[in-house]
């Protein structure tokens, strides 16, 4: 019943920028934290970034000064922009949101489908 769709994902040359976003609908009553993640081929699921309801942010090190994100809560969206691209930022990029969808349900994590962003020259 709670769906994250991402968008923004594509073929990008070194250096360049992609902006991804991510759109929360369905029964919602509450998002917590909101969040990308990323995994490439033979690789882990990472974090890429997050952000609290506040909009307190947390970076992994190896986006830190090239990746910004966003939210806006009334929309219930979390954005990615994503500058100065390199090889090694080729990934499947999830959205994620702990989310609350009644009053008296829990807290629980929601991943969209994935959206691929490919950095090659």
């Amino acid at each position: 019943q709670v769906q994250l769709v991402e968008s923004g994902g594509g073929l990008v040359q070194p250096g360049g920028s992609l902006r991804l976003s991510c759109a929360a609908s369905g029964v919602i009553f509450s998002i917590n934290d909101m969040g990308w993640y990323r995994q490439a081929p033979g690789k882990q699921r990472e974090l890429v970034a997050t952000i609290s309801r506040g909009g307190s942010t947390n970076y992994a090190d190896s986006v830190k000064g090239r990746f910004t994100i966003s939210r806006d809560n009334d929309k219930k969206m979390v954005n990615l922009q994503m500058n100065s691209l390199k090889f090694e930022d080729t990934a499947m990029y999830y959205c994620n949101a702990v989310i609350k969808p009644r009053s008296f349900k829990s807290w629980s994590p929601y991943w969209g489908q994935g959206t691929q962003v490919t950095v090659s020259s």
